[in-house]
């Protein structure tokens, strides 16, 4: 038995799941407006599911940000309160056991490479497409982090093979211009259909008009499928994935599995391209998932 903690920006869900991957209890709860009651709270969720299931188990736990591994502390993340803090100790005193962490895009990775839409594959790259832009790598069903414990984040790369229109790029909220995240994010499809349009529109309404004919939407649609092919084609000249597997609000646009191979394979170095793009098998659910996969074997503690 394995328990995975999903610490989402609105929402944190904690979920048990058997050696076959199946769900045994979920339960969730908002996400909580200070470091103290963060820690109660996944404390609290924890102890909800083990009253249901009348054992103990790992956990692991899916969050924005990641720890650094020089200062141990956490960097990274959209939740403020988490930054420099020592989340990982403080949440491992509060359950009294060792507890396991990675953030939220390597979790969707390693979720879905072991029993999700890149299952049996040997390499397999997880990118999100959400308010932000992340990614995570699976080799060999392992979780690739680096020495730096930044393995995969894509989405603080430039954006490849810019165009003239490209080369105005946005700063970032990390420090630098032109991240990919500004401009293959559902943020970054919004701010460009307003100022195609100045209208305000979410990336699922964006992606509706596209359906339904709307001319602007159509386009920044497009250019959203042309920037994420050249940027996924980056990844496969370092990587050479055989499956990517994209998640997030922008994975429910259908255009993205028909288009983006052509443009990955316009931009790879090599005569063709024979990967897979793929929605995930396990949707909302690849989180918590992986958290809970981030042990490599289910272990009941009491």
């Amino acid at each position: 038995m394995r328990i995975g903690i999903d610490f989402g920006g609105t929402k944190i869900e904690a979920a048990a799941i058997d050696n076959n991957g199946n769900f045994c209890a979920r339960v969730r709860t908002d996400t909580p407006d200070s470091y103290e009651k963060a820690i109660t709270s996944v404390r609290d969720l924890v102890k909800d599911i083990e009253k249901q299931l009348k054992l103990s188990a790992s956990v692991g736990v899916c969050m924005p940000g990641s720890i650094s591994p020089h200062t141990g502390k956490i960097r990274n993340s959209n939740k403020l309160y988490l930054n420099n803090s020592d989340f990982n100790k403080d949440l491992e005193n509060a359950l009294g056991r060792s507890v396991k962490f990675a953030n939220d895009a390597n979790c969707f990775a390693l979720s879905e490479a072991y029993d999700g839409a890149g299952a049996g594959k040997n390499i397999v790259c997880g990118i999100i497409l959400g308010t932000g832009c992340g990614g995570g790598i699976v080799i060999n069903s392992r979780l690739v982090e680096g020495s730096q414990g930044i393995a995969g984040e894509w989405g603080h790369n430039p954006l490849p093979w810019a165009n003239s229109g490209e080369q105005n790029a946005p700063g970032c909220y990390c420090g630098q211009e032109g991240c990919l995240e500004q401009w293959i994010s559902g943020t970054a499809l919004t701010r460009c259909f307003r100022e195609r349009t100045g209208r305000s529109e979410s990336g699922a309404t964006i992606a509706a008009l596209a359906q339904s004919g709307d001319t602007a939407a159509i386009y920044e649609i497009s250019a959203l499928i042309n920037r994420t092919g050249r940027a996924i084609a980056s990844i496969c000249n370092v990587v050479d994935p055989d499956v990517v597997v994209i998640g997030g609000g922008l994975s429910n646009i259908p255009m993205l599995y028909h288009e983006l191979p052509k443009v990955i394979e316009k931009h790879i170095f090599a005569d063709s391209w024979h990967g897979k793009v793929a929605p995930p098998y396990w949707g909302d659910s690849s989180g918590v998932r992986g958290a809970a996969r981030l042990w490599p074997s289910g272990k009941d503690i009491r």
